[in-house]
């Protein structure tokens, strides 16, 4: 097993919770406003450009986008939140499946916030904290984007998103893979401890 990636392969996409195949597999699913950088996210811990399609326009992920991770775990790619180009009531739609999926979903080992290093925490990321935060659902973070922050800012955005949000906050830069060790070893680390 190498240690900065790990194969990764696209299994399904479904619309809603009741079309989600039960895998055996911990499951990881992916939070973060539409360009926050969740497919780069994915292509980056896989080593594989093409695996998740990224997009110049925000809200394309409009499903849940199954991806095995070596048969380790599995991780929920998800539409992301605070992107108004479609209807308010498929937005509804989207918002009433995403929290059954996130709510009933036993495979879940933990949620997984993606926040861009390059702005501060937006309003739309506050309130998704929250809203898992009255649940009581566990959740780490990942800082994406971190090659657009100089070096010696490094540390204080990490500082910044460790003191508002707490728990595991963990750099990530999709064209840079010294994160990727760090990131895999905890999702490993949750997945055993599942």
């Amino acid at each position: 097993m190498g240690n900065k990636f790990l194969q990764a392969k696209f299994i399904i996409s479904a619309e809603k919770f009741s079309q989600c195949p039960t895998f055996g597999l911990p499951e990881f699913p992916m939070l973060g406003r539409s360009n926050v950088g969740k497919s780069s996210f994915i292509n980056g811990l896989a080593n594989h450009k093409k695996l998740a399609k990224t997009s110049n326009t925000p809200g394309k992920t409009r499903l849940i986008n199954f991806f095995d991770f070596s048969g380790k775990f599995m991780i929920a790619d998800l539409p992301g939140y605070g992107y108004a180009k479609v209807s308010k009531e498929a937005q509804n739609k989207w918002q009433k499946y995403l929290e059954e999926y996130l709510l009933k979903r036993e495979e879940i080992c933990s949620l997984v916030q993606l926040i861009d290093g390059r702005h501060d925490i937006q309003k739309n990321d506050y309130q998704m904290r929250e809203w898992v935060m009255a649940y009581n659902l566990p959740i780490i973070t990942i800082v994406t984007k971190m090659d657009y922050v100089p070096k010696n800012k490094t540390l204080n955005v990490i500082t910044k998103v460790e003191k508002e949000f707490g728990g595991i906050v963990l750099p990530f830069s999709a064209t840079d893979n010294r994160y990727n060790e760090k990131v895999l070893d905890t999702l490993l680390e949750l997945s055993n401890n599942n």
